[in-house]
């Protein structure tokens, strides 16, 4: 019990409070907007108490993993691949389809269901930057591109074959591109991937997409594609007219006219940019953006800050798939991407997601906590 109170002090002493209270803000902000996403909603996938439960949760697991060396996760980083692996494979026996994508595990006594994809995109940022640190001192060289890159396309595969989930598949696509390119990879490997992912483009298109997510993915750029707006379009469509519809102060907490009607589909998750956009305006749209970008701030402040290279790598990491998650969703409501089902972070309904960001920011306030200089590092420090 006295280490308890001990890690509790320490916590509160030099963990990160001001991106913890980042956090709750934000959270707060959602369970409001899904409160009224869901008011005449008996069927929620995810109803306001639950994600008040799971942000209880959040926080508390936000202050534990904040008190546990990352380097202790990190040394571990294949158990972590195992446990990806195992947790994944949990979806082909309990698996519920939503929308084509069979991504949730709705498990006995938990109030919402489990995305598996959403836990492992935080183990494979940890993976990613342990692979790098251990060689880092060739960080270019054949080995450790094909080693990352195995890694990477692994877990793509896992998710794209047992959850056809493309939304997060391509997450971890642009983790790995980001942490790649920050972490030093020379660029010639970035143009020779450019070329090797255009030659793939064809194959996927023709055999691994299936017809509706190809016209799911055309829809924005093609007007000739459902005109009428009652197929694949009706939802963009739909957002379109409630961010329009809220002008710049919105009509009203609780009072939007599209959000009550429930005519919206995913309007708790996916599209609860719209929701805040409908209700509150531009005003309340600009507001969330800002708490995005503040959190997004604090995470590349705390990796720039931290001398460490692993660190930093996790830092970054971390910042990329919120940076990708941000802008997708919104492009998503402002009708400029395809509809690919990616959650706004902190923001969209949704208990594992909440909890998992929790979780990924836990991991930056432990480095906030641990400057952890270089020459205290195990590894091999690369030469100038």
């Amino acid at each position: 019990m006295r280490r308890f109170w001990n890690g509790l002090r320490d916590f509160f002493r030099r963990g990160d409070l001001f991106l913890l209270l980042l956090c709750i803000i934000i959270s707060v902000y959602g369970i409001v907007m899904i409160t009224s996403a869901t008011r005449y909603a008996s069927d929620s996938p995810t109803p306001p108490m639950a994600q008040i439960i799971a942000l209880l949760i959040g926080v508390a697991l936000y202050i534990m993993i904040s008190l546990v060396d990352i380097k202790i996760l990190a040394e571990h980083h294949l158990l972590l691949l195992v446990f990806n692996t195992l947790i994944m494979l949990l979806l082909v026996p309990l698996g519920q389809s939503i929308n084509g994508n069979r991504a949730w595990l709705k498990l006995p006594g938990i109030p919402f269901t489990i995305q598996p994809a959403e836990i492992c995109k935080i183990t494979f940022v940890i993976i990613l930057a342990k692979t790098l640190n251990t060689n880092k001192v060739h960080l270019s060289s054949p080995k450790s591109v094909s080693r990352v890159a195995a890694e990477t396309v692994y877990m793509v595969f896992l998710v794209r074959a047992l959850s056809n989930d493309d939304g997060s598949a391509l997450v971890f696509l642009f983790i790995f591109a980001i942490v790649a390119y920050t972490s030093g990879i020379r660029g010639w490997w970035f143009l020779l991937g450019a070329i090797l992912l255009a030659a793939a483009l064809p194959l996927i298109w023709r055999y691994v997409l299936a017809p509706y997510q190809r016209e799911r993915i055309l829809v924005p750029y093609h007007p000739e594609i459902d005109p009428k707006g009652i197929g694949v379009r009706r939802d963009m469509n739909l957002s379109l007219a409630m961010l329009s519809g809220g002008g710049v102060s919105g009509q009203g907490l609780f009072h939007g006219s599209l959000t009550g009607v429930r005519r919206l589909s995913a309007q708790a998750t996916d599209f609860i940019f719209s929701v805040i956009g409908e209700e509150l305006g531009l005003l309340g749209c600009l507001g969330a953006v800002l708490l995005e970008v503040a959190i997004i701030v604090r995470i590349l402040l705390v990796g720039l800050k931290t001398p460490n290279f692993m660190n930093r790598t996790v830092c970054f990491g971390l910042g990329a798939m919120m940076v990708f998650q941000v802008l997708t969703n919104i492009g998503m409501c402002l009708g400029l991407f395809p509809v690919i089902g990616l959650t706004l972070p902190f923001l969209s309904s949704g208990g594992s997601s909440l909890i998992t960001m929790f979780l990924a920011m836990g991991l930056v306030s432990g480095i906030h906590m641990r400057p952890d200089p270089e020459s205290k590092s195990p590894y091999i420090q690369p030469k100038l």
